[in-house]
């Protein structure tokens, strides 16, 4: 017996919803691309990138909630962090995890200080910089050891921009996150710690990367139709986040 229109459309309908679900509880709750829309991250993520967040990394959540089922792994100082916005629930930040609970972190003439220790760091050339990264010869490169992760930082300190520096002990469930582009960047130190079940997933590579456009030509366009015919950068594709150094 042949079905009805009516019945074999509401069954495509229901099959595609179906998958639609599948599709989105997965990004909730395992895996999901995050497009990078400011430089805070720079040289280790450019303006551009789309890297890929592992949110099994830290819990199993429930899709499209931050209820926890099952705790999986520990965050660690040096990971890099997508997380909910505190101020703005609405938005995701990615940063690099460097103050874990119980932590004082100081930070005096843009060193940071970790429970009394000055984080061990070195100047290097921009030479070094991965193939694909942005160099700035407004800034100083350094790379910065915390705990076994090593990674660079950009120091600029432009006279017009200065975050408050900060001494302060992280909560018993918080975490204090820092750019990597230390003055050009909005981070606990302005805006204060983050909460465990903000904490959206780890950022491991980038997935794909293009050229940013020009911001003139943003206006009244949307971001994605400007970015897709953009030149795609071919040598940061599926480039790990963690560099050897």
């Amino acid at each position: 017996m042949q079905k009805s229109k009516a019945g074999a459309l509401w069954e495509y309908i229901w099959t595609l919803g179906l998958m639609a679900l599948i599709v989105f509880s997965a990004r909730s709750s395992l895996a999901d691309w995050y497009e990078v829309p400011s430089g805070s991250m720079l040289p280790t993520i450019q303006l551009g990138d789309r890297i890929f967040v592992n949110k099994l990394a830290y819990s199993l959540r429930v899709p499209f909630t931050s209820i926890s089922l099952m705790e999986l792994g520990t965050p660690k100082r040096g990971d890099i962090v997508v997380f909910v916005y505190p101020i703005d629930k609405r938005t995701d930040y990615v940063k690099r995890l460097v103050g874990l609970p119980g932590d004082r972190i100081e930070v005096r003439n843009d060193l940071l200080f970790i429970n009394g220790e000055p984080a061990a760091r070195w100047e290097v050339d921009q030479d070094k910089l991965p193939k694909g990264a942005a160099h700035d010869p407004t800034s100083t490169l350094f790379v910065e050891k915390l705990g076994d992760v090593s990674h660079f930082v950009f120091e600029s300190r432009p006279d017009d921009f200065k975050l408050p520096e900060a001494t302060q002990v992280v909560p018993e469930g918080y975490y204090f996150m820092m750019g990597d582009n230390r003055d050009n960047s909005s981070d606990s130190r302005a805006w204060g710690f983050v909460p465990k079940e903000n904490l959206r997933g780890r950022a491991l590579r980038v997935v794909l990367s293009f050229e940013p456009p020009p911001d003139s030509s943003l206006k009244g366009i949307p971001n994605w139709l400007v970015t897709l015919p953009q030149r795609l950068r071919w040598e940061r594709l599926l480039q790990p986040l963690s560099t050897s150094l």
